[in-house]
């Protein structure tokens, strides 16, 4: 199936590494320009190389990176204007950021809850205010947010995790609706427990907390999930590149998991 990708521009932020890396390559693959971005420039030098490694059906476009922390609003500003300045155009736009500290609600802190605030959901408005006037102008985009299943089952001990990406889904559907008259699709997608470095800290805490061994613990979330496995980053890649598709052109303020059974409400 061809995804009508070929030389569309596509932002993915915290793509240096897991889940964010995971779709600027799948981009990459079908013939996307990318542009990656993250707080170190030696992880997005070594991210920009192994996406390239990756046969593109294209064979000609590009990966770009950008250094960019998305707690600062500046640098956010930066990130779209130098994306702007390189491409002349923002097709599609991969909200992503990291996992907010995890522990019970007596344990987080005044500065954890504004840090979390601030990056999940903060910076993906900031973002949107300044990528949605270039999408109406070409009267076309697509914006995809990645969250966590946690926002349609609360996890143990993410109370900041179950908070805060309820905003971004808040903020995505009104989007959905607001601006779908200017052909702008917004989609959310919740992945489950998968196979990244902030999966390896919760199980690490847990390890810490409860004295379980690193078998325990990656035990009880597995038997939690129908396919008695945990999730890999090409797995959610696969489903935020669809979105961001011709293909997906009918798809608009969903919240979709991939998550291999996890979440168990029927909607």
């Amino acid at each position: 199936m061809d995804l009508e990708l070929k030389n569309k521009v596509a932002l993915v932020l915290a793509s240096s590494k897991g889940l964010g890396f995971a779709c600027a390559k799948g981009f990459y693959k079908e013939g996307a320009n990318v542009v990656i971005c993250s707080r170190s420039e030696e992880n997005l030098k070594d991210a920009k190389y192994k996406i390239m490694e990756v046969d593109s059906i294209t064979k000609h476009n590009e990966v770009y990176y950008v250094v960019a922390d998305l707690m600062d609003e500046s640098h956010i500003e930066n990130l779209v204007h130098k994306t702007k300045e390189k491409f002349g155009r923002i097709d599609i736009l991969v909200h992503n950021a990291g996992g907010p500290p995890s522990g019970p609600i007596n344990n987080i802190s005044k500065d954890q809850w504004s840090d979390s605030i601030n990056l999940n959901l903060r910076s993906f408005i900031r973002i949107a205010y300044l990528v949605l006037p270039i999408m109406q102008k070409q009267k076309s985009g697509r914006i995809i947010a990645i969250a966590s299943v946690s926002v349609k089952q609360p996890l143990e001990n993410l109370v900041l995790s179950n908070t805060t990406r309820l905003g971004v889904v808040g903020f995505a559907k009104t989007l959905a609706n607001e601006y779908g008259n200017d052909k702008i699709l917004v989609n959310v997608v919740c992945p489950g427990p998968n196979l990244t470095s902030r999966m390896e800290e919760l199980i690490n805490d847990t390890m810490e907390r409860t004295g379980r061994s690193e078998k325990e613990v990656k035990e009880s979330w597995t038997q939690e999930i129908p396919l008695e496995r945990l999730g890999t980053p090409d797995e959610l890649a696969n489903l935020v590149v669809f979105l961001g598709s011709e293909r997906a052109s009918y798809i608009n303020g969903t919240v979709i998991q991939v998550d291999g059974g996890f979440v168990k409400a029927p909607f």
